[in-house]
C-alpha cells in the first residue's frame, strides 16, 4: 500500500480516500442492459436480477460486469473461506447400472477439487449526479433471502461519500468502490495483505476512547493506493506505482509513505524514480520509503527507499521497551539497535543509503477478515509508516505556524537531529544518521525557517577516469585499497521548480567549510563558496594505511555563517579493505569470534582468481540455549544486482555446519556473521564460532556454450588455477526456449481518469499478441528479455500478460516476474501490455521478440556426453568422464550434441534447447546431486539450436490423382451422378452449418432426410465386406481403393451422427413442448406417445445401433451420441463419465455446449453441489471478456 498523508487537519478520525492503482480489482462494465418489464435485468454472469425500484436512474441504462469474489480476497482468506464451503456427500439411493461411474466420478471429484469462487454481479448506473454501484452478493450468503442486489447500498466514487461495503458477514472483507471511463470500468478495491492496514495504523490510527492504541500522527488524512496486484499476490507493480503518484499530486498531499521495494540493477534510475523527483521537486511532496529487510550485508538497501536520493530511505531500529512489550523476549537489551535483518548501506554508487532509523515493529490495526484487531508485525516496512507519521506532526505544525513546507528542508532538519545509534562511523552505514527525534527536528526547522530551501546534489567522478558518476565514494576492491586516489566533486544546489529566479536563485551565496571526518585517509579543501550554478572541488583518499576490514569517513559542508545548521551536505565515502589470500590450497579461517545478541562479525576477503565457488565450516561453541545466525555474503560486479547469498543457520547445541556458495573470482567478497538480535538473550554465555573458508575453482575457454545443431562437439578446456580439482563435467538440457513474434499490435490512449500524469502527459498502452501452440500439455514460462526482471531499474512504466485460450479463459498472468503455468495441449493467446508516455518509443516495440520456455518432463531431459576425441559423438567411443586438473596444466575435451533421436518430438526449427553445465566435483554433495548441475553452486548455461527437421523422402509420392483434376471436372463429375455419396454429403453438411434457425424441428427433420440420402447412397454390404479383408500396403491401386473406402465410410458415420443428433434434439424439443400443456393434457399425451412407441421403432436407437458398427461410439467425435443414448437410458453417471472423458480428451478448449450438457446431467442426477460447482466454473471456462489489464 502506498499512503499518501493530508497532515492539514487533525483531531478527526483516521479518514481513508482509497484507490485501486493496479487494475486487480478492475470490472469490464461496458456492457449495458436495461430492466424488463418487471423491473429485472440480466447481469454479466447470466443471472437475473432485481433493481430496486428507488434507485435513481434517469436514463434507464445499467452497466453490468462480474467478477469472481476470490479475485478479490487474499490468499489467506481464500483458504479460510475455502475451508467453510466444503462439497457436500451426495445421497445414493437407487442401485442402477452405472452406480460404480457415479462414485468413481464423485471421487474424481472430490480429488479435483478447485474452488474457483463465486461469481459477483455489479451493476454501474448514472443517477444524475454521481455513478452508482450495487453489488449481487447472494454467492457469499448462507441465508438466500441476504446479499440480493435490491438491498444493497449504493455506493459511489469512495472519495465523494466516503462509504464502503462488506461483501458478507463470513468474509467480513470491507471494500471500497470507484468508477472510470464514463462508468465502462468499475474498480472494486480490496486488501492484497494485512500489510497496508498495518502500515496505516502506525501512522495515524486514532483511538479517542483508547490514547494509548493511536498512531504516531493520529487523525491524519489518509489516501491508501494500492500498489499491490492481487492477480500476482501483493507484488508492486509499475502501473500501480504511477497511478498512486498521480493521485498524490491531484489530492494535494503532503507526504507519501511506501513500505516496499526490492533489489535493484542501477541506484536512483529509472522511470519511477524520474516521476518520483518530479514529485518532490515540484509539487513538494516528502517521500518515504523503507530501506529493506535484507541485512546485514553492506549493500543491501533495496529500491527505491534505500537508492533513491528524493526519498527518505528508513531503517528499523528496535529499542529496549519494544524488545520488551511488543517482542516478549525474557530480558531485553540494555540499548537500542538496529534489527539484525535490516538493510544496510552503502549503495552500489557510494550513497549513504539509509537516511534516518525509526522503530521497525508495532502491534497495530488489521483487516477485520483476519477476525483478530490487532497483530505485531516488525520490517522496515514499518519503520517507514513511524517515520511518516513522525513527519506528518512536523508538517502539521509548520503549517500552524505559517512556515512553507519543503521536502529539503525537512530531510535536513531530520538528518541533522537525528541520534547516532552506536559508537562507531561505519553505524552510520546500518542506520544512517540515527534515530529521527520529532521535537528537535521541530525547533531546528522553526530556527532555520529563513534560509533557503535547497538540496545539495553531488555528482562524483575520480579524476582522469570516465567512470558514470557516483554519489559517494566507494572503495571496495583491493586494487582501489593499495592507493591513493583523487576525486572531482560537484556541487549543485537544487531547488523546487516554482523558485522565483531573481529573489532566489541570483542572491543565493554561501560560504561553505569543509570538513574531514578523518584527514589522514581524506583531505579536502577548506572552504568552498557556492552560488546556485554549483561548484566543484577535489578531494584525496589514501586508504593505504588502514588495516583490513571497514572503514567510513565522510567530508562535509558547514555553513560558516551559521555553523548551528549542521552539515548542509555529506559526501560518504566506504572503504572496505580485503585481506588477501596467499596460502595454497587457498583458504582462510577466523578462529574464536565471540558473539553476544544482535553482534555482527564482517570479513572482508579477496576472492582468488581463479576461484568460483568456497565450501565452508562453521563451528561453535561455548552456550547453553540455542542460537540463531545469519551468514550472508555480498560481492559487486559492474550493471548487476549485488550478488548475494544468505543461509539462517540454528545451532541447538555446540556443533558444526558446512556451506557451500558460489563466488567471483578477483572480487571483494563481503561475508557476514550475525547473531539474531534476540537469540540466546535469556542467557548470560557467550557464543564462540570458527569459520574455515577453502576456495575451488574450475576455470574454462568458454563459459556459456551454444551448440549450433551440428553434429559436431565443442571443445572445452578447463584448468585449476589454485589448486589440484576433480574435473568431473556434467551437462543436461531440461528446458525449451521457442521465439515469437507478435501477430498484432496496438496503441491506445489510456483514460484520462487516472492515467494522465501530473505534467499533463497522456499514458499510452501497446498491447501486443502472440499465438502459441503445444502439441502437447506442458509447464511453460513466458520470457521477454529486454523487460523482465526489472520493476524499478527501468525506463518503462510497466508490463503485464495474460495467456488465454480461444474461449477467453485466462490460465495464468504475470509481470516482471514471469511464472511458470502447466498449460494443456491448444492453441492459446498471450497479450502483453506495455505503458509508456511516448509513442516514438513504443512504436519501436510492435515487434517485440518473446520466448515460451517450457520445462522438459522428466523422461525428455536430455544427458549430454563428453569425449575426448573429436570423432567420438558419431563413432560412439573415446568417453570422457573425470580427471584431475593440476595447476599450470591445462586439459581439453569435447561436449557433444545431444543425439537427433533425443530431441523432443515437437520441438521446431529456430528453438533452443536450453539447460546448464558444471564441471567441478563438489565435497559435501552426494551422488545424486553432483548428476544435475543446475544444483552446483556454479553452473552454466548451455543452448543447443534445433536444426531443421530431415527431409520425409516419402511425401508426395503417394498423393491422390483426383487432386489433379480440375474444379469444373470435379463438379462436372458430382452432378452427373445424382447419387453421388459426396455430393449428398456436401448437401447435408450445409444443412448443419445453417444458423439463425426458427423452426427447429422442421430444420432437423430436413436433416434426417438429407442423412438418409448419404446412408442410401452407400452400399453399406459391399462396405463392410471390403473393411473385412486385407489388403497389401504395396499395391498401389489397392490403396487408392482402401482410402475411397475409408472417404465412404466416414460419410457414413458423419450422416448416422448427424442423423442422431437430429432424432435427440427433436425428442428433446417435443418432451420441452408437451410439459408447457397442463397436467391432464400432458397425461394424455403421455399416454398416446407410450401407444406410439409400441407402434413405432426407436429410431434413435437403431441408428444409434447402426453407427457403433462403423466407428468408436467412444471417440470425441462421436461421444455426444453415446451420452445420449446413455442419458435416454438413464444411465446418468455413465452418461457424464463418457461426458468427462470427451472434454479431456479433446485436444481443442471444449465447445461450451459440452459443459451445458454436462450441467444440465448434474442437475438431472440432482447433484445440486456439484452443478452449482459447474456453473461457477462456467464463467471461469466461457468468460464474456477478457480481464483488463
Amino acid at each position: 500500500m502506498l499512503l499518501c498523508i493530508d497532515a492539514n487537519t487533525w483531531n478527526k478520525y483516521m479518514n481513508h480516500n482509497e484507490f485501486g492503482s493496479t487494475g486487480s480489482g478492475d470490472i469490464d462494465t461496458s456492457k449495458v442492459v436495461k430492466a424488463d418489464a418487471d423491473g429485472c435485468i440480466s447481469g454479466a454472469s447470466g443471472a437475473s436480477l432485481v433493481i430496486n425500484t428507488s434507485w435513481k436512474n434517469p436514463s434507464g441504462e445499467w452497466h453490468v460486469g462480474y467478477k469472481l469474489v476470490y479475485e478479490l480476497f487474499t490468499e489467506k482468506l481464500t483458504s479460510r473461506l475455502k475451508q467453510h464451503i466444503k462439497v457436500e456427500d451426495a445421497k445414493l439411493k437407487k442401485a442402477r447400472e452405472d452406480l460404480q461411474h457415479r462414485l468413481d466420478l464423485l471421487r474424481k471429484q472430490s480429488e479435483s477439487y478447485n474452488d474457483k469462487g463465486p461469481a459477483i454481479d455489479a451493476v454501474v448506473w448514472y443517477d444524475g449526479e454521481v455513478w452508482r454501484v450495487a453489488l449481487d452478493t447472494q454467492s457469499l450468503e448462507d441465508d438466500p433471502d441476504c446479499g440480493k442486489l435490491a438491498d444493497f447500498v449504493p455506493l459511489t466514487n469512495y472519495r465523494t461519500e466516503r462509504k464502503y461495503g462488506v461483501f458478507s458477514k463470513l468474509d467480513a472483507c470491507s471494500f471500497v468502490a470507484n468508477v472510470y471511463n464514463d462508468g465502462n470500468v468499475l474498480s472494486i478495491v480490496t486488501d492484497s495483505s494485512p500489510h497496508g492496514t498495518h502500515v496505516a495504523g502506525i501512522a495515524s490510527a486514532f483511538h479517542p476512547e483508547e490514547p494509548l492504541l493511536n498512531g504516531v500522527a493520529p487523525g491524519a488524512q489518509l489516501i491508501s493506493c494500492k500498489i499491490g496486484d492481487s492477480r500476482l499476490g501483493s507484488m508492486e507493480t509499475g502501473t500501480g506505482l504511477t497511478r498512486a503518484l498521480i493521485a498524490a499530486v491531484e489530492h494535494k498531499c503532503d507526504l507519501i509513505n511506501m513500505s516496499y521495494g526490492e533489489p535493484t540493477l542501477l541506484p536512483d534510475y529509472g522511470r519511477f524514480v524520474d516521476l518520483v523527483n518530479e514529485v518532490v521537486s515540484k509539487h513538494r511532496l516528502i517521500f518515504v520509503s523503507s530501506a529493506g529487510n535484507s541485512g546485514p550485508a553492506l549493500t543491501t538497501v533495496g529500491a527505491p527507499g534505500g537508492t533513491s536520493s528524493s526519498i527518505i530511505g528508513v531503517g528499523a531500529y528496535v529499542s529496549p521497551a519494544m524488545a520488551a512489550g511488543a517482542h516478549c523476549v525474557v530480558e531485553p537489551p540494555s540499548e537500542g539497535l538496529e534489527y539484525t535483518w535490516s538493510s544496510r548501506g552503502p549503495t552500489a554508487d557510494g550513497d549513504l543509503g539509509v537516511c534516518v532509523s525509526a522503530p521497525g515493529g508495532a502491534i497495530a490495526p488489521v483487516p477485520t477478515w483476519t477476525l483478530q484487531r490487532r497483530m505485531l508485525m516488525n520490517g522496515t516496512s514499518m519503520a517507514s509508516p513511524s517515520a511518516c507519521g513522525g513527519i506528518a506532526l512536523l508538517i502539521s505544525a509548520m503549517k500552524a505556524e505559517g512556515i512553507p513546507v519543503s521536502p529539503f528542508s525537512v530531510r535536513k532538519a531530520l538528518e541533522n537531529t537525528s541520534v547516532p545509534i552506536g559508537d562507531s562511523p561505519e553505524d552510520k552505514l546500518s542506520t544512517g544518521q540515527g534515530l529521527m527525534q520529532v521535537d528537535k527536528c521541530y525547533e531546528y526547522i522553526q530556527k532555520s525557517q529563513n534560509f533557503p530551501c535547497v538540496w545539495y546534489q553531488i555528482n562524483i567522478k575520480q579524476s582522469g577516469k570516465t567512470n558514470p558518476s557516483s554519489r559517494g565514494i566507494y572503495l571496495r576492491e583491493a586494487n582501489v585499497c593499495r592507493q591513493s586516489t583523487e576525486w572531482t566533486v560537484q556541487v549543485d544546489p537544487k531547488f523546487h521548480e516554482d523558485a522565483h529566479k531573481l529573489e532566489e536563485l541570483v542572491v543565493f551565496e554561501e560560504c561553505i567549510e569543509l570538513h574531514s571526518s578523518d584527514r589522514t585517509v581524506v583531505k579536502a579543501p577548506e572552504y568552498l563558496m557556492l552560488t546556485h550554478n554549483g561548484r566543484t572541488f577535489n578531494i584525496f583518499v589514501d586508504p593505504t594505511n588502514l588495516c583490513d576490514g571497514l572503514h567510513y569517513y565522510e567530508v562535509y559542508g558547514i555553513d560558516c555563517k551559521a555553523p548551528w545548521r549542521g552539515p548542509l551536505f555529506r559526501i560518504p565515502i566506504t572503504i572496505t579493505k580485503p585481506v588477501a589470500v596467499t596460502n595454497r590450497p587457498p583458504q582462510v579461517s577466523f578462529s574464536k569470534m565471540i558473539f553476544q545478541p544482535g553482534h555482527i562479525e564482517r570479513k572482508y576477503i579477496e576472492v582468488p582468481q581463479g576461484a568460483s565457488w568456497v565450501e565452508a565450516t562453521m563451528n561453535t561453541s561455548s552456550f547453553d540455549t540455542a542460537r540463531r545466525f545469519f551468514v550472508d555474503t555480498v560481492q559487486i560486479c559492474p550493471l548487476q544486482r549485488p550478488i548475494k547469498w544468505r543461509n539462517v543457520i540454528t545451532f541447538s547445541s555446540p556443533g558444526a555446519k558446512s556451506f557451500i556458495f558460489s563466488v567471483v573470482g578477483g572480487q571483494t567478497l563481503e561475508l557476514v556473521i550475525a547473531q539474531f538480535w534476540s537469540s540466546g538473550i535469556g542467557s548470560h554465555e557467550t557464543t564462540s564460532v570458527d569459520l574455515k573458508i577453502l576456495f575451488h575453482g574450475v576455470k574454462v575457454n568458454q563459459e556459456e556454450i551454444v551448440l549450433d545443431g551440428s553434429e559436431a562437439p565443442v571443445r572445452i578446456e578447463a584448468e585449476a588455477l589454485l589448486a589440484s580439482e576433480k574435473l568431473a563435467p556434467v551437462a543436461i538440457l531440461n528446458k525449451m526456449r521457442v521465439p515469437y513474434r507478435p501477430i498484432d499490435a496496438k496503441i491506445s490512449a489510456l483514460s484520462t481518469d487516472r492515467d494522465k500524469l501530473p505534467s499533463g502527459k497522456q499514458i499510452l498502452a501497446l498491447t501486443l499478441i502472440y499465438k502459441v501452440k503445444l502439441e502437447d500439455g506442458a509447464e511453460i514460462k513466458p520470457q521477454i528479455p529486454f523487460l523482465n526482471g526489472r520493476i524499478y531499474d527501468t525506463k518503462f512504466e510497466s508490463q503485464f500478460y495474460m495467456i488465454s485460450n480461444s474461449n477467453k479463459q485466462v490460465y495464468s498472468s504475470g509481470d516482471v516476474y514471469p511464472n511458470s503455468t502447466k498449460l494443456p495441449k491448444g492453441e492459446y493467446n498471450l497479450q502483453l501490455y506495455v505503458r509508456h508516455d511516448s509513442l516514438q518509443i513504443l512504436e519501436k516495440m510492435k515487434q517485440l521478440v518473446l520466448f515460451i520456455e517450457r520445462n522438459l518432463e522428466e523422461k525428455d531431459i536430455i544427458r549430454l556426453s563428453f569425449f575426448s576425441q573429436p570423432d567420438g559423438p558419431l563413432m560412439g567411443n573415446g568417453s570422457f568422464k573425470s580427471s584431475t586438473l593440476i595447476p599450470g596444466i591445462k586439459e581439453g575435451f569435447y561436449l557433444g550434441p545431444p543425439p537427433k533421436d533425443k530431441l523432443p518430438k515437437n520441438s521446431l526449427q529456430g528453438s533452443v534447447l536450453v539447460g546448464s553445465i558444471s564441471y567441478g566435483k563438489l565435497s559435501f554433495s552426494s551422488q545424486g546431486e553432483h548428476k544435475n548441475p543446475e544444483k552446483h553452486p556454479v553452473s552454466h548455461r548451455i543452448s543447443y539450436i534445433v536444426p531443421p527437421n530431415k527431409i520425409d523422402e516419402d511425401k508426395g509420392k503417394n498423393s491422390s490423382l483426383s487432386s489433379k483434376k480440375t474444379v469444373s471436372e470435379r463438379l462436372e463429375e458430382e452432378i452427373k451422378y445424382p447419387k453421388y455419396t459426396p455430393l449428398l454429403a456436401k448437401i447435408l453438411e450445409g444443412l448443419v452449418s445453417r444458423s439463425n434457425i426458427t423452426d427447429k424441428i422442421h430444420h432437423d427433420e430436413e436433416v434426417i432426410d438429407a442423412a438418409n440420402e448419404v446412408i442410401d447412397s452407400i452400399d453399406r454390404d459391399e462396405l463392410a465386406k471390403f473393411f473385412a479383408l486385407k489388403n497389401d500396403p504395396e499395391d498401389e491401386e489397392a490403396e487408392k481403393i482402401k482410402k475411397k473406402m475409408e472417404s465412404t465410410r466416414d460419410q457414413l458415420a458423419e450422416a448416422l451422427y448427424q442423423k442422431g443428433i437430429a432424432l435427440a434434439e427433436i425428442e428433446s424439443l417435443k418432451v420441452a413442448s408437451a410439459a408447457t400443456e397442463d397436467t391432464k393434457q400432458d397425461g394424455q399425451k403421455t399416454d398416446e406417445q407410450s401407444k406410439d412407441d409400441s407402434i413405432h421403432p426407436d429410431l434413435f436407437e437403431q441408428n444409434f445401433k447402426e453407427l457403433k458398427k462403423w466407428v468408436d461410439v467412444k471417440c470425441s467425435k462421436y461421444g455426444i451420441l453415446l451420452v445420449t443414448n446413455e442419458r435416454r437410458s438413464q444411465r446418468l453417471g455413465t452418461a457424464l463419465k463418457v461426458l468427462n472423458e470427451i472434454i479431456q480428451d479433446d485436444g481443442e478448449p471444449a465447445k461450451k455446449k459440452l459443459y451445458e450438457l454436462k450441467l444440465s446431467l448434474l442437475e438431472e442426477i440432482e447433484w445440486t453441489h456439484l452443478a452449482t460447482y459447474e456453473r461457477q466454473w462456467m464463467l471461469v471456462r466461457f468468460p464474456p471478456t477478457l480481464p483488463l489489464f
